[in-house]
């Protein structure tokens, strides 16, 4: 028995290429395959999470939004990853920095997250995972925002199960362990890739400081941030 289609995808294996790029917002998924790819197709849009699949300099490409938060960029990576065919899963999205160098639009590569979630248990590990990228991905995305002379930064982001903490004092902490950034997926998806054999890659445009209160708008957010997104697309092909 086929494990396709999902409850959450209505797609079939072939409708997506062996690597996608998955923002949380629909709405910036939209925007990548209107304003990047060639030929995009939409090959999903249960629960309105628009995958779509196109060209990009003439390598095949997907693109489909992750939703908010680990459990939903846990199932959707997770069914592309096991049920798709997919190879490299690279995360578009926004965090907040929570380190005095780095500012609103610098460009942060996950090279580790870390979390306040529970995903891990799943595995009955007999100690602590340590959810990284994986460096081929990461060596070729960082050389292709050198290329493009933007800002960035390479280091560990936290993936957090709460956008609104009771602890006053966490953000902080995780600060004075030299964490770049705070957003709310990568540890999932970089667990499901080291699961599944598979390859992961978090670049995350920042889109407020959270203990300077520097802050981009919501639009901003959606349709401004293309560096990001044209270096996560020349990665894409380099992996083709």
């Amino acid at each position: 028995m086929a494990n396709y289609p999902t409850p959450h995808n209505s797609a079939s294996p072939e409708d997506f290429a062996k690597t996608v790029l998955m923002p949380g917002d629909p709405l910036r998924a939209k925007f990548v395959a209107e304003n990047f790819l060639t030929g995009a197709v939409l090959v999903n849009n249960v629960r309105g999470i628009g995958g779509y699949t196109g060209e990009y300099k003439g390598h095949r490409v997907s693109v489909m939004a992750s939703g908010m938060g680990m459990p939903s960029i846990g199932i959707y990576s997770y069914e592309l990853f096991a049920f798709y065919g997919v190879e490299n899963i690279m995360r578009i999205g926004s965090a907040g920095a929570i380190r005095e160098d780095i500012h609103v639009r610098d460009i942060v590569f996950g090279m580790g997250a870390c979390t306040n979630s529970n995903y891990a248990s799943q595995y009955h590990l007999p100690g602590t995972f340590a959810p990284i990228a994986s460096y081929d991905i990461l060596r070729a995305a960082v050389g292709n925002a050198e290329r493009r002379g933007v800002r960035y930064h390479v280091g560990n982001l936290l993936s957090s199960d709460t956008f609104y903490n009771d602890d006053a004092d966490a953000t902080e902490k995780w600060a004075k362990m030299g964490v770049m950034a705070i957003e709310m997926e990568a540890a999932a998806l970089y667990m499901n890739a080291a699961r599944l054999g598979k390859h992961a890659l978090a670049l995350c445009t920042v889109s407020d400081h959270i203990l300077t209160g520097e802050v981009t708008t919501a639009e901003e957010r959606q349709n401004t941030f293309t560096a990001m997104m044209e270096i996560a697309l020349d990665t894409a092909a380099e992996l083709d």
